[in-house]
């Protein structure tokens, strides 16, 4: 492309996705090293959260790295193009990962396996923690445990690349009509972005009991109510001719669908159980729906936030 703005543009966006992902990256030399030499990754070395983070970090690496390509030739769609390659990136590296990495510790176990354990308690604590028959988040393994990690790394990928494209193909139109919705992803992905982190290193400080504490509950509520945000404000960002009333509402049901997504992921991972973030009617769920008042609460606040904000953000002087 002869812009020198979209240019300069690319240039920083690529160099910055590189070193954004510079740890994933380093994860997955240190794994690819380990399994050419020992032919497994010893649990001690094993880099926690390689998956999702690892093909989530491939996919918008890719993404941005074609992005002259496909907005000097696809235009209009160029986006959902990046995003269809992205998604593809992120499922192929995935699966290869879950189904080539071994991971020894007292037993030898496919990676998408180990992984499951490190999303009950804090990355630290799992070899010290002692388990209890009592636990529900042992010893029932489903492939379907995996649908809360693709549902982020889906999120995740699609909020960003709408960031980079977004104002790619600003710069090359000069039209700004999308420019506030920009804005707002690019702060609600990376304030994501930076949730999932912390829950990597952290699992938010869960212990591997059902009920957790009030700051793990916090932490918890925050992540559910910014994920749904984060979508509701990708969907808002489409819908810039449209209607305000329909735009408000139609992202706030899209930021509450998500995030009621979410809590289905959790009801699979654990095994028909949802964390409890405390005792008494507010947070025991209701009888066979499962969830708690206070897990409707959460969903109903993530589009009510979404609406909040896209109104506050879009409001326009008279």
């Amino acid at each position: 492309m002869k812009n020198k703005t979209f240019r300069w543009f690319y240039t920083l966006s690529l160099l910055g996705v590189l070193l954004a992902c510079a740890w994933p990256l380093c994860m997955g030399v240190r794994v690819v090293r380990d399994m050419i030499v020992q032919g497994t990754v010893m649990g001690e070395d094993y880099p926690k959260y390689i998956i999702p983070y690892l093909p989530i970090a491939l996919a918008v690496i890719i993404g941005v790295a074609l992005m002259p390509l496909l907005i000097g030739y696809c235009r209009k769609y160029a986006l959902l193009v990046a995003s269809g390659v992205g998604l593809g990136v992120f499922l192929a590296s995935e699966l290869m990962l879950e189904n080539w990495v071994i991971v020894t510790d007292t037993v030898m176990a496919k990676l998408e396996s180990w992984q499951m354990y490190m999303c009950y308690v804090s990355p630290d604590m799992f070899e010290t923690r002692t388990w209890r028959a009592i636990d529900v988040l042992i010893g029932e393994y489903s492939p379907w445990f995996k649908l809360h990690f693709y549902i982020i790394a889906v999120v995740l990928i699609l909020a960003f690349l709408n960031c980079f494209y977004g104002f790619g193909q600003m710069i090359v139109s000069g039209r700004r009509e999308r420019l506030r919705h920009l804005i707002l992803q690019s702060v609600a992905a990376v304030l994501f972005l930076g949730l999932c982190i912390l829950a990597c290193f952290t699992a938010f400080w869960r212990t591997g009991d059902i009920t957790v504490s009030p700051l793990s509950a916090s932490l918890m509520c925050l992540f559910f109510i910014v994920f749904g945000v984060t979508m509701g404000i990708f969907t808002a960002s489409f819908l810039t001719k449209r209607p305000r009333p329909a735009v408000l509402a139609l992202s706030a049901s899209v930021a509450s669908a998500v995030t009621l997504i979410m809590y289905i992921g959790e009801l699979i991972l654990l095994s028909g159980h949802l964390y409890r973030f405390g005792n008494g009617f507010l947070f025991d769920g209701l009888g066979a729906l499962v969830l708690a008042p206070i897990d409707l609460i959460v969903i109903l606040l993530s589009g009510g936030m979404t609406a909040v904000v896209l109104k506050l953000a879009t409001h326009r002087k008279t």
